[in-house]
């Protein structure tokens, strides 16, 4: 019988395969990434520095204005739509398809409600820009001593 000489890299190697290959045939996409052709909407929502109104805005690439629905009840926002897949024309296969499609809805409460009849809403280069005023009885407003509320910022 004869003897072997041990080398723990080799060893080492073998389990970092082993690790990979796990993790390649297991892998999962997180929740809302593509689960039942439902896609995640980024957002981005700031609010203008007097605190009028949010600004909002969707990255929608490849997506077309008619395609998506927006409606906004008290201080709820919902944008919904779709992302149409491109059909495979005959005799091209696919190796790799990555390019999300489908049904992609998201709801977002805001701190304040907002003036739907107000709101504005812009589309370009793949970017919704929605500009939603706050409704008028969410608005700060000063109250002053022996007086009435009037319209303004509390300072």
């Amino acid at each position: 019988m004869a003897i072997q000489h041990w080398e723990p890299f080799r060893e080492m190697v073998s389990l970092r395969d082993a690790m990979n290959s796990l993790l390649q045939e297991s892998f999962v996409r997180p929740v809302g990434l593509m689960g039942d052709g439902a896609a995640l909407l980024p957002l981005d929502i700031a609010e203008t520095e007097d605190e009028d109104e949010f600004i909002v805005k969707a990255l929608l690439p490849g997506v077309r204005p008619e395609d998506v629905h927006i409606t906004a009840h008290g201080d709820s926002l919902t944008i919904r739509g779709e992302m149409k897949a491109e059909e495979e024309k005959k005799g091209e296969h696919y190796h790799l398809r990555e390019l999300r499609h489908g049904h992609f809805q998201r709801t977002v409460t805001l701190s304040t409600p907002i003036s739907a009849d107000k709101a504005q809403a812009q589309f370009e280069n793949g970017i919704l820009t929605l500009k939603l005023p706050k409704a008028e009885e969410a608005k700060p407003k000063e109250i002053k001593i022996g007086g009435r509320a009037q319209v303004g910022a509390a300072g």
